[in-house]
């Protein structure tokens, strides 16, 4: 199907939209958006609903169910539509962000990758089902977000009170990227993760660095020495709560021997990070810490002067074992005990909580199963992402099992100008997703011990 024309037109039609979620004014669009997700579900015999936000101005969900007999597997899906900034002046000569173009394998827009393409691609998928079988043979339930890319307001208390019509036996969904392009990845969960600023105020404006220079405390130098000590020089960390316990034996075979060099990324820096553990380990089986951003002064201009304050944004990435509740706490004794109390610590609320699911859980298996059979050979298996998903809302409020089927690549640019997807990646995917639908609703092999799914 890729190959005909049908899915980069569709995915043309998609990226049209500017659904820019964390660009004021967007709402038109991100409703254009939905609307577009409506006509397409009920085309496929979906039941779609358009439910307000229950956070106050953030932008409403869709809710399709396609439900073919009650005593059926139930599946449980989502998708994302809306994107992040366009950068339409950072694109190459040539491309546009919300103008899809193809250039030999590649398609170029932004959110092909992220999340536009990956959920066109299983609808597509499901459509290939229905054109043969004449029914899934399976209940599906889709709830698709507008607002991801700005934390995914309100998506929990959703899920609280759409419970019974959310209700499955397992969450099958696709975002993030494949470690390498040509072998299939699933993965079972994501890191958590938390933002805050640290910042140092010690007085108003900037005072001339020849009068006051060895007078006034440099706020700048404060600010670096304090980060400093919340990792070593390798970047491995220092606060000890922050260093997780759930990296466990069986992780760690399930991490054994993955692949994390990705051929058009940036080369790795293998002496970076926690020195005992593997590559694989580092992303996906322990914390990290990031300094997004520093400031101190005018950097575009500077001036012969101390400044008064400086500030630094942070990020924690967190796994399984990390109460996101605790990582500030931990850190104000860490920098107060070793002379930083004049280290503000700002914000902190935690995005998304961190999730992990067994590989060897039965949903895992199955779908194990079926991606090796269709691909002719296993995907990768990561217990969960380095990145980060609201992942926590159907492993935790829903308490689904929950697996993720990648349908990008690390070097996607999503994010940044010039996104893009990879087009043999697509077409692969797309087998993969309709062998999975198919052997889901085939109905042999599958877990015991069904939710059901509310009439």
């Amino acid at each position: 199907m890729p190959d005909s024309g049908v899915f980069a037109a569709a995915l043309a039609a998609l990226v049209a939209i500017p659904s820019e979620s964390q660009v004021p004014g967007a709402q038109g669009a991100l409703n254009a958006y939905l609307a577009a997700l409506r006509d397409r579900l009920s085309l496929l015999g979906f039941d779609c609903r358009v439910l307000a936000n229950p956070q106050p101005g953030a932008p409403p969900l869709l809710l399709a169910r396609r439900i073919e007999d009650p005593s059926l597997p139930s599946v449980l899906s989502y998708g994302h539509g809306d994107v992040t900034h366009g950068q339409a002046a950072d694109w190459a000569e040539g491309r546009a962000p919300f103008v899809l173009r193809a250039e030999g394998e590649r398609l170029y827009g932004r959110g092909a990758a992220d999340n536009k393409a990956q959920h066109l691609i299983n609808l597509m998928a499901l459509d290939a089902v229905l054109a043969v079988r004449g029914r899934l043979g399976f209940n599906m339930v889709l709830l698709l977000e507008m607002a991801e890319e700005i934390g995914s307001p309100g998506l929990a208390a959703l899920a609280e009170a759409e419970r019974a019509a959310l209700k499955a036996d397992v969450f099958i969904a696709s975002d993030g990227p494949r470690l390498q392009p040509g072998v299939p990845t699933m993965f079972m969960g994501a890191r958590g993760v938390l933002n805050f600023d640290l910042s140092v105020r010690l007085r108003d404006g900037a005072h001339h660095s020849g009068n006051w220079g060895g007078l006034l405390a440099d706020p700048a130098m404060i600010l670096a020495q304090a980060l400093s000590v919340i990792t070593d020089a390798r970047g491995q960390i220092l606060v000890p709560e922050w260093r997780p316990r759930s990296l466990t034996g069986s992780v760690r075979a399930a991490l054994a021997g993955l692949p994390v060099e990705e051929p058009e990324g940036p080369a790795l820096d293998l002496d970076w990070g926690e020195a005992s553990l593997s590559p694989a380990e580092r992303v996906f089986g322990w914390n990290s810490f990031a300094v997004l951003a520093m400031k101190a002064g005018v950097p575009e201009a500077p001036q012969n002067a101390i400044s008064g304050a400086a500030r630094a944004s942070c990020q924690l990435r967190f796994v399984v074992g990390t109460e996101p509740e605790a990582v500030l706490p931990a850190l104000r004794r860490h920098l107060d005990a070793r002379g930083f109390e004049r280290v503000r610590i700002e914000g902190g609320e935690a995005s998304f909580a961190a999730t992990r699911l067994d590989p060897e859980a039965p949903w895992a298996r199955f779908v194990h199963q079926s991606l090796t059979r269709t691909a002719g050979r296993a995907p990768h298996v990561l217990p969960n992402l380095g990145g980060s998903l609201p992942n926590d809302i159907f492993a935790g409020i829903l308490g689904l099992p929950t697996i993720w089927i990648p349908h990008s690549y690390r070097a996607c640019n999503q994010h940044a100008p010039d996104e893009h997807v990879l087009m043999p990646l697509c077409r692969e995917a797309l087998g993969l997703m309709a062998g999975l639908w198919w052997d889901i609703g085939d109905g042999s092999g599958l877990p015991e011990g069904r939710a059901g799914t509310a009439g």
